[in-house]
This record gives structure tokens, C-alpha cells and sequence, in this order.
């Protein structure tokens, strides 16, 4: 991209939380990086974050309030959205994001948007551009201001190409179209604002009828009250979505691990009668903590979908010596 788009975008990014300061108009790797730098693992080769697959399999089983807990207790307080048109309800997404963000269109933006696009290799129209870096299990987050007449960049055509890079859906700030079309892809679980049966005019081969302009990839971006970054995990279902920070994935799942062992072995306690409730939801009593450590052990293979480690870390950290509180 070149210095004017550059420099157009600083102005933008200044103006607008949901704009994206970029190098090169879109984040390159080394931007990327220095983004999500209390990220420490593996990345992708676009820089972003690549959380574990296994840590994205057991996120499956996280709660949106389990996951909420943990990152509020870290600091992280907005998260969260909802108000979502969600296609297949039931079902739950988990994946890494990718992001873009879009503007109201403006000719002489999407001019210089377009020709530097061309100069980069880019192809076609600028929303197909983040669908062709997307990675299996990545979900494409994209900040389309809620536009809905005129608006649809993603029917069922664009949806095809996403699910069949990623096998997921989509959280799109927006409408889409061709809901029928969406809804015969049977994992593409999405969370989007609306739908409308017109299409996106986003060319300026098409006239007038600009109406939005992509002005970033793979650079912070705003959803509804959330700050977004790439590489980020997102957690969707039950109407809502959470934006998990990649290095505190692992935690969520593991305070997720935690709160279920010991709620299962809770029910199965009160159902057996062996303690009522108000010892149960109580702070427990050394007897009851020493029995679950037993039910742990003797339970450590037979607590699906956590494996025998799972189960043997939180019996580790059990065994760990606790530090002694300071005398008042």
C-alpha cells in the first residue's frame, strides 16, 4: 500500500474507534505481532495469534458465564455482545478471528483502496480479500456498522467460500442475504445483525451506489461495545458472543474444567444424599475436599471430554501447598 493510504488511515484511526491504525493501510505480520504481543505461542504466518487446536475443542464446553467469570477477573470487562440474528441457535462457534472493518463508502477512498489493492496481487472486489486469507477454524469478525439496505457483503456465495476455508461461520457487524443458501452449510453457525435481500454495492465499477468502504485487515476492530483483535477466540452461542483474548484461552478453559469436576461431583453427591445443600454451597469442609480429590482420582478417565491429564492437572494443583493467609 502506499504512504497516502497510510496516512489517510492514521487520520481515519484517529477519528473512529472502529478504524484501524495499519501499516500499509492493512496490518502486515510485524504489526500483527506487536498488537497481540502477550501472545507467546505459535502464530500464523499472517502473525496472527494460533491459539491450540485441543485448547478450541474444549472451549466447546465453556460456558459464556464461565468464560465471562475468568476474564473479568482479569481485567478484561468488555467482552461480550449480544442483540444477534444467530443462523443454526443451537449450535456453538469457536474459532480464531480474523477481522476487517468498513466505513461508509467514500469514491475517492475506495479508489485508492482499490488501486492499492491491485498492486498488491489482491483480486476482485475488497470483500472477497479477507475471505482468501482465511485458515480452517479461523471465524471472519468483520465491523460493517450494522448496514442493512444495500449493505450485504456476505450471501451465499461469499458464505461458501468462507466455510469452505474455515469449516465455521461468521461474526459480521451487518446483514446478509441468501439466508437459505447460508442455512444449507451445516456448521456455518453465525452471528450477524440482520438480514435484507439486496446485495452489497462496495465497487466503483458500479456508479453512485458505493456504500461502504473496507478500510482494514486484520487490525483491531470494533463489535458493538467490543474491542477485537486478530487472533483473538471467539466463543458464540446461546445468543451471545465473547471475544477471548488468546493468552488467557487456556485459563478460561481451565477455570471452565475446574467449575464442571466439581459441579458434577456436587450433583452426584447431593443426588447420593451424602451432603445437603447448604454444605455443598458452602465453603467445604476438609472432609468434603478430601473426598473429592478421591472422586478425582477415582474418576480420572471416565469425566469426558477432559482426558486423564486434564483431570491429573487439577489434581496437581490440588496437592500443590497452599500459601498461608497474613495474619490481620
Amino acid at each position: 500500500m502506499k504512504r497516502k493510504f497510510q496516512a489517510l488511515l492514521l487520520a481515519v484511526a484517529l477519528a473512529s474507534p472502529a478504524a484501524a491504525l495499519a501499516h500499509e493501510g492493512f496490518n502486515n505480520r510485524e504489526e500483527v505481532i506487536h498488537q497481540t504481543a502477550y501472545w507467546t505461542g505459535e502464530r500464523f504466518a499472517d502473525g496472527r495469534p494460533k491459539v491450540p487446536d485441543d485448547i478450541l475443542d474444549k472451549m466447546k464446553t465453556v460456558t459464556l458465564e464461565e468464560a465471562w467469570a475468568t476474564l473479568r477477573g482479569a481485567g478484561f470487562l468488555h467482552q461480550y455482545e449480544d442483540g444477534w440474528m444467530s443462523i443454526f441457535p443451537d449450535k456453538i462457534l469457536v474459532g480464531r478471528a480474523l477481522t476487517s472493518s468498513w466505513m461508509p463508502g467514500r469514491p475517492d477512498i475506495e479508489k485508492i483502496v482499490e488501486e492499492d489493492g491491485k498492486a498488491d496481487g489482491r483480486k476482485l472486489a475488497t470483500n472477497s480479500w479477507p475471505v482468501d486469507m482465511l485458515q480452517q477454524r479461523d471465524v471472519y469478525v468483520s465491523d460493517h456498522f450494522g448496514l442493512k439496505t444495500d449493505g450485504p457483503s456476505i450471501g451465499d456465495n461469499v458464505g461458501n467460500a468462507i466455510y469452505a476455508r474455515t469449516g465455521n461461520g461468521i461474526v459480521y457487524d451487518g446483514a446478509v442475504r441468501d439466508i437459505n443458501g447460508l442455512k444449507e452449510l451445516p456448521n456455518f453457525t453465525s452471528f450477524v445483525r440482520s438480514y435484507d435481500p439486496s446485495y452489497h454495492h462496495g465497487r466503483l465499477a458500479e456508479g453512485n451506489l458505493l456504500n461502504s468502504t473496507m478500510v482494514a485487515i486484520n487490525s483491531p476492530t470494533r463489535i458493538g461495545r467490543v474491542l477485537v483483535m486478530p487472533g483473538d477466540v471467539i466463543l458464540g452461542r446461546d445468543g451471545g458472543v465473547l471475544f477471548i483474548p488468546p493468552q488467557l484461552a487456556a485459563r478460561v478453559v481451565l477455570d471452565s474444567m475446574r467449575t464442571r469436576m466439581a459441579d458434577t461431583f456436587s450433583h452426584q453427591r447431593l443426588a447420593e444424599k451424602k451432603y445437603t445443600a447448604g454444605q455443598i454451597d458452602g465453603a467445604w469442609a476438609p472432609e468434603i475436599q478430601a473426598d473429592y480429590t478421591q472422586w478425582l482420582k477415582d474418576n480420572i478417565d471416565k469425566l469426558a471430554p477432559y482426558s486423564h491429564a486434564d483431570v491429573q492437572q487439577i489434581l496437581d494443583e490440588r496437592a500443590r501447598p497452599r500459601p498461608a493467609r497474613a495474619a490481620n
